[in-house]
């Protein structure tokens, strides 16, 4: 895909199709999702969109990888600059960018489409907000109901917060970089833990210590399963196209599906796919999460298996137990709560920092 020649990642909050919801497709309906900015200055952007759930979300019975979702429209889009965001109530953008797609102000979205917006002109300083809205119609429309995001929906004539909406897949900005890093993974990696809006979170973090010249891609998804990314779908089409990828999965494979044996082929998978992509792999081990005995046995064995097996095909693994867990006695444990807060998230880039650096 030839958008990835010219855009990277113009934000670290963990973004994507996470599920779906119905709507009324005779009646339009207008969102708002507000996007805080790596990077200052006037550069060009396009807005990446997925019609493809990425990971199975909760225990599959309503979406699940790869469901492609049918027909909907868009039919309008603007991007809008804002100083600042709350999260209780919608900033006003201080002005609006009209956002086309091949010169037209509106769009259909075909079953399971990947797409992008026309480049359009935007200035801001690093740390600004690009609120985008939408105006949108159809039956099944994909959202993400576990985003860490602003966001909101106009209904009786005021903004509320709803995540029924369509979110980005990708912020893209056109700017030279020397590395793009995505960080591949479940709610651990997306944030969740840390507050909304907050930018705490370890894919935030390491995206301020590593610096302007690098692009930071947060494809951590609430619910997210190794077994899922496995399936090499849209998802992993995504992760595909960075220079490091950042790996952290196990929580949900074990809970939900509980075969050890399958999570530790997806994960090889998964690294084997990534390498052969042309990027360099940062696998980490299974963060701690309160295990039960029996989730736990399958947990060690996992562990050691990155550890001792897998190690020898990743260009680094990075050990989550010493930082998340809960010590020696109770390494199952966790330290800073199962979805860890914001001193777990900064504690853990402080330590996998110097790992992901030497990757570069």
């Amino acid at each position: 895909m030839r958008y990835f020649d010219a855009f990277t990642s113009g934000t670290a909050a963990g973004s994507g199709v996470q599920s779906f919801f119905y709507a009324d497709p005779e009646t339009p309906a207008m969102g708002r999702v507000y996007y805080k900015l790596s990077q200052g200055g006037g550069c060009r952007y396009s807005l990446l969109f997925s019609n493809t759930v990425d990971s199975t979300f909760a225990d599959g019975s309503h979406s699940h990888a790869n469901l492609m979702l049918d027909e909907w429209e868009i039919l309008s889009l603007q991007a809008g600059h804002c100083r600042a965001c709350g999260t209780d109530v919608s900033e006003e953008p201080d002005y609006w960018v009209p956002v086309t797609f091949a010169g037209r102000g509106g769009k259909k979205v075909m079953p399971g489409e990947l797409f992008s917006t026309d480049p359009f002109a935007f200035t801001c300083n690093k740390g600004d907000y690009m609120c985008v809205q939408i105006t949108f119609s159809g039956r099944t429309i994909p959202c993400h109901p576990e985003s860490l995001l602003p966001a909101f929906v106009y209904t009786d004539r005021e903004w509320l917060p709803s995540k029924d909406q369509p979110f980005l897949s990708m912020l893209g900005c056109e700017r030279q970089v020397k590395t793009r890093v995505a960080f591949l993974g479940d709610s651990i990696t997306q944030g969740i833990g840390t507050p909304e809006n907050s930018y705490l979170h370890l894919a935030a973090l390491l995206s301020e210590r590593l610096g302007p010249d690098t692009a930071v891609w947060n494809l951590g998804l609430g619910y997210g399963r190794a077994h899922d990314a496995a399936l090499d779908g849209a998802w992993l089409f995504k992760a595909r196209q960075n220079d490091v990828v950042c790996v952290c999965f196990g929580v949900n494979d074990l809970f939900q599906l509980g075969d050890a044996a399958q999570l530790e082929k997806d994960l090889a998978y998964i690294v084997r796919a990534l390498k052969k992509s042309g990027s360099k792999v940062l696998l980490q081990t299974i963060p701690p999460f309160d295990y039960e005995p029996d989730t736990r046995l399958n947990w060690e064995r996992v562990s050691a298996y990155i550890r001792e097996e897998l190690s020898q095909e990743a260009d680094a693994v990075f050990d989550t137990v010493p930082v998340l867990g809960r010590g020696p006695e109770t390494p199952h444990l966790s330290k800073y709560g199962p979805h860890p807060d914001t001193a777990g998230n900064a504690a853990w880039a402080d330590a996998v920092y110097g790992v992901i650096e030497r990757l570069l």
